[in-house]
C-alpha cells in the first residue's frame, strides 16, 4: 500500500515543481517554462494577444487593489474619456 503523502513525477497528485517565474513579459505574465505542455497543442493558446489592436490592450486589469470596474474606470478617465461615477440613475425618464 502507497502512502497518500508520497507522490510520484506521474502521480497528478503531488504539488507541481514549476520554478519561479524570474522575468515577465510587458503584459505583465510571467516567463515560465512548463516541460510537458506543448504550446502547439490546439487546447494551448500560445498567442492570447494575437490579432489584437493596441487600443485592446491598454487597460490593465492586474491590481489586485482595485475591482475590474475600477480599473477599467480609472484607465478610461486617463485616457480623456468620461466614465459615469455608478451613482447615476438611468437617464431614461418614466413617462
Amino acid at each position: 500500500m502507497r502512502n497518500s503523502g508520497d507522490a510520484s513525477q506521474n502521480d497528478g497528485g503531488g504539488p507541481a515543481n514549476i520554478a519561479d517565474a524570474t522575468e515577465f513579459n510587458s503584459s505583465g505574465a510571467p516567463v515560465q517554462t512548463v516541460a510537458d505542455v506543448d504550446p502547439s497543442h490546439p487546447a494551448v493558446d500560445s498567442n492570447p494577444r494575437a490579432g489584437t489592436t493596441v487600443d485592446q490592450n491598454r487597460i490593465d486589469f492586474n491590481d489586485p487593489t482595485k475591482t475590474g470596474a475600477e480599473a477599467v474606470a480609472e484607465n478610461l478617465r486617463e485616457q480623456g474619456i468620461e466614465v459615469a461615477d455608478g451613482k447615476s440613475t438611468d437617464s431614461k425618464s418614466e413617462d
